[in-house]
């Protein structure tokens, strides 16, 4: 009797995701009998179990995410950031190496790196735009408790308006798909929200888009991007810095005058 009946996996939802393939187990007949045949079976079905819980759905994924971070709060709460000057830069992309949307999604597909269906959608969207010429974009990665918040959750407007305030600029659309082309080591379960202006799927509803690796391969996810949004305080945002404050550091003014010019 073949195990693979025993546990059955969604192999098409497990490939929207990347997710292993279910390795079929041996049940070949060995003297000894039904005990070794019955102890073979079992062996299998705790290794489908463990395999089956790797099989996910993107939306899965994101749900796990935000569940466990809803869950717990910092125990430590981070050193709020004073300016947008103070935060080194993450990581450098580049942008605008694609000559449309289409071909930058044939290479996700090509690097083996999934898709959520609202984060797929998204990309098919006409507001989605991809940059005219190759730019190299400077990202830096804070939290919402480094922002300042308390909470365990706060709303996606309000992280985007303190943002604003410490000079960090909100993220073009096209950064999120190039980053998870670039970005093919991100450790498990790692989960980065793009900063972005959301755009809107064919029903009308807003979406971000996150840069994750959860377990189940590396994937680009769609999330409720609406302003009223409630974002766990331990997510980890990726801005760009603001040009008005590319400049003050550039001229050497104190993080008093950056503020002053919002």
């Amino acid at each position: 009797m073949a195990c693979a009946r025993k546990v059955a996996v969604d192999q098409a939802a497990g490939s929207k995701v990347g997710c292993p393939a279910v390795v079929h187990c041996w049940t070949g007949s060995h003297r000894g009998g039904p005990l070794i045949v019955a102890l073979l079976c079992s062996a299998c079905i705790v290794l489908f179990a463990s395999k089956a819980s790797a099989q996910c759905t993107a939306r899965d994924v994101l749900q796990n995410r935000l569940a466990l971070k809803k869950s717990r709060s910092a125990d430590l709460p981070p050193i709020p950031v004073r300016s947008a000057i103070d935060v080194p830069v993450w990581k450098t992309i580049r942008i605008g190496t694609f000559a449309n949307s289409f071909a930058l999604r044939n290479a996700l597909d090509a690097a083996g790196c999934g898709s959520g269906n609202s984060a797929g959608e998204i990309l098919a969207r006409p507001a989605f735009t991809i940059s005219a010429t190759v730019t190299e974009v400077e990202l830096v990665a804070v939290s919402a408790a480094e922002l300042g918040f308390r909470t365990d959750t706060v709303r996606l407007a309000d992280v985007y308006a303190r943002a604003r305030q410490l000079g960090f600029g909100l993220a073009a659309a096209e950064i999120a798909p190039q980053l998870r082309l670039q970005y093919l080591h991100q450790p498990m379960g790692e989960f980065l929200i793009v900063a972005m202006e959301p755009i809107k799927t064919w029903k009308g509803e807003p979406v971000i888009l996150t840069v994750a690796n959860g377990g189940a391969g590396l994937i680009l996810i769609g999330q409720d991007g609406s302003a009223d949004a409630e974002i766990p305080v331990t997510s980890r945002f990726l801005f760009v810095r603001s040009n008005e404050t590319a400049l003050a550091k550039a001229r050497g003014l104190d993080e008093a005058a950056v503020l002053v010019y919002h």
